[in-house]
């Protein structure tokens, strides 16, 4: 296989950018993720690729739950603030402000949009996991044009 070209044809793949949460009531880990897609109307099912040797899969693995903020065009700064180690302070996460959602997880209170789930299947391949989530709550704040990781500059996959 050529390489360059599996790369090129792989990146054609549109990938929106997202900030994943967990916590298992004491931790909290957060990261910005790219490969998201929904993969069933019923039951409601999405599936997320999370880096294997992350803190946040090792937290999703154990609490069971996640939530996916939903980042808005314009804000790859936001995403940015996540490609770092998870720190908290009093209300905030990476120095943005969130609330707990139904299911204890990290909401980013900055973003259109959020959902909350409830691990049905992690399967573990390659260097990243694809863990399936059942959608179990969902948020929306304002309607907003998604953050597509083309307008960023930035690539991941291939």
């Amino acid at each position: 296989m050529d390489e360059a070209l599996k790369k090129q044809a792989l990146r054609m793949i549109n990938y929106g950018l997202y900030v994943m949460t967990s916590t298992d009531g004491k931790d909290v880990a957060a990261g910005t993720v790219n490969w998201v897609s929904q993969c069933s109307f019923k039951p409601p099912l999405v599936m997320v690729g999370v880096k294997g040797d992350s803190h946040l899969h090792a937290l999703v693995e154990k609490s069971r739950r996640f939530a996916v903020n939903i980042l808005a065009d314009g804000q790859k700064d936001l995403a940015n603030d996540f490609f770092k180690p998870t720190q908290t302070s009093e209300g905030t996460l990476n120095g943005r402000p969130y609330v707990a959602g139904s299911t204890g997880c990290p909401l980013l209170t900055d973003t259109p949009a959020s959902f909350e789930c409830r691990v049905a299947e992690i399967v573990h391949q390659g260097d990243h996991s694809v863990i399936v989530g059942e959608v179990v709550d969902a948020h929306v704040r304002k309607t907003a044009e998604p953050l597509h990781m083309r307008t960023t500059g930035w690539f991941y996959g291939g």
